[in-house]
């Protein structure tokens, strides 16, 4: 094979490809070879019929697929004996071909552009550390306290106040008839949590103990008995029981309850809890700095394919007068997309960054987990789905590409209080929010703002980065993982 680069215009490349016709000869005869074992012509035994035969019958549809072979095959090697990354699917031109003949082809691509990351480790980030005062541990604990609430029974005289618990046995009739789930034993209901049917509970109040009463509600829209459904039902209740709510102790007994040591060491838990609440979305904001900074980073040229598709892809659903109207931010946008997911990916390449099968399943275990009940229908989608597998892929490759760069980067490590990393958060989701308004397009904004890696790029670096910043929410268990 030959290979020469003809009419080089900045990342546009003609690779002019010769391969002499005895190689190809070389191609046909093998698959000559491979088929002849279970072809049947008459006069010819099992494998021994000769190849002229075979060339006569079935020449030009074997010659099909060696050409097509030989192609793949020759273009990989030309590409990569020169150096050259496609930034998409190279382009073929057959000159001369045959049975008998040299191939000669010219391989028309557009090449990655030079990548320089040296400046990478120039970049200045912030990343922060959250002082957790006691007085917020001790405000944590009391809300898991209050959520803990313990209901002891009362004199049988009281009645069923807001937030008693009231324990019941019922019969129920749509129309005087009976119907499936219309019979219940000890049931529980809280007064003013309204989780039973809409309605419910609000009947119980001023309820005694032995007493019995008559609830009417209308059957919600996804009862079971879909015939019944917004139909009024009877409920005949007799009161087992009226429970008040008891407040619990916050002690040692109160800790081990909850899976820690004592109450010295849950406060310890609670507190390292709430840091990698704030921790998580505080590494995002440090994320997005990195990305903002790798986004100015310059680069010589980006490949006209990837940023035509990028814009195809971030105007989807745009009518044409949107599209006209904002064409030029909207290329911008795809520039910076597509530049900053190539100098991921360099990076990623030159540091040997790749996500193990491992890794993949602990993060597959770690979605399912998240919604318990649902993790059979979960995995049945992920299998289903190749593509939603191959986002993870990506999501958790550039995760391990941003963690990389911050040991490279230089950080400003900050101490700061609780409230100040609220403040940090909500003026950054502000501001995020602004940049999502202003890019508004009244199309499909499945691809935000700072989702910087470009959509269309192929290999890992093609999923989006989301660095999407969230309040710390509440948690009511405690883990010591």
């Amino acid at each position: 094979m030959k290979v020469t680069i003809e009419n080089k215009k900045g990342l546009n490349k003609d690779l002019k490809v010769f391969i002499d016709k005895k190689t190809i000869s070389t191609y046909m005869n093998d698959k000559y070879e491979e088929i002849k074992k279970n072809v049947v012509i008459k006069g010819f035994r099992p494998g021994k019929v000769p190849n002229d035969i075979l060339k006569k019958q079935f020449g030009k549809a074997i010659f099909g697929e060696v050409l097509d072979k030989v192609l793949k095959e020759t273009t990989t090697k030309a590409l990569d004996e020169n150096k050259i990354k496609p930034a998409g699917q190279p382009k073929i031109d057959l000159k001369t071909y045959g049975e008998d003949k040299d191939l000669e082809y010219i391989i028309s691509v557009t090449e990655f552009p030079k990548v320089e990351i040296e400046s990478i480790e120039n970049i200045k980030f912030d990343e922060y550390n959250v002082t957790i005062e006691s007085r917020e541990t001790d405000k944590r604990i009391k809300e898991i306290a209050k959520n803990q609430k313990n209901f002891v029974d009362v004199d049988p005289a009281k009645v069923a106040n807001e937030g008693d618990l009231v324990v019941f046995d019922y019969n129920a009739t749509v129309d005087g008839k009976e119907f499936k789930g219309s019979e219940g034993k000890n049931t529980q209901l809280e007064i003013g949590k309204d989780l039973f049917i809409k309605g419910f509970d609000k009947q119980l109040l001023k309820v005694k103990k032995d007493e019995e009463v008559k609830v009417e509600v209308n059957l919600p829209e996804n009862f079971p008995e879909k015939e019944l459904t917004g139909k009024k039902a009877i409920f005949v209740c007799k009161i087992n029981a009226v429970k008040k709510p008891k407040a619990v102790k916050v002690d040692d007994d109160f800790a081990k309850n909850l899976g820690a040591k004592d109450l010295k060491d849950l406060k310890e838990l609670i507190t390292k809890q709430i840091n990698d609440e704030y921790k998580n979305s505080l590494d995002a904001l440090s994320s997005r700095q990195l990305l903002n900074q790798i986004e100015k980073i310059k680069l010589d040229e980006i490949p006209e394919n990837l940023k035509e598709q990028e814009v195809k892809i971030l105007s989807q659903g745009m009518k044409e007068d949107e599209l006209k109207k904002n064409k030029k931010d909207i290329e911008k946008k795809a520039i910076n997309r597509i530049k900053t997911g190539l100098i991921l990916n360099e990076f990623g390449e030159q540091n040997k960054i790749n996500v193990s099968e491992q890794e993949m399943q602990t993060e597959i275990q770690k979605q399912l987990r998240m919604m318990p009940g649902q993790e059979k229908m979960l995995q049945e989608y992920y299998q289903s789905n190749p593509s939603v597998l191959s986002n993870l892929r990506g999501q958790l490759y550039e995760e391990k590409i941003l963690k990389e760069i911050k040991l490279k980067a230089n950080s400003n490590l900050k101490e700061i209080t609780k409230d100040h990393a609220e403040k940090l958060l909500k003026e950054e989701n502000e501001k995020h929010m602004k940049d999502h308004h202003d890019h508004e397009h009244g199309h499909d904004h499945d691809n935000s703002p700072d989702e910087k890696i470009s959509s269309s790029q192929k290999g890992e670096s093609e999923k989006k980065t989301k660095t999407t910043l969230k309040k710390p929410s509440k948690v009511k268990k405690v883990s010591k993982k």
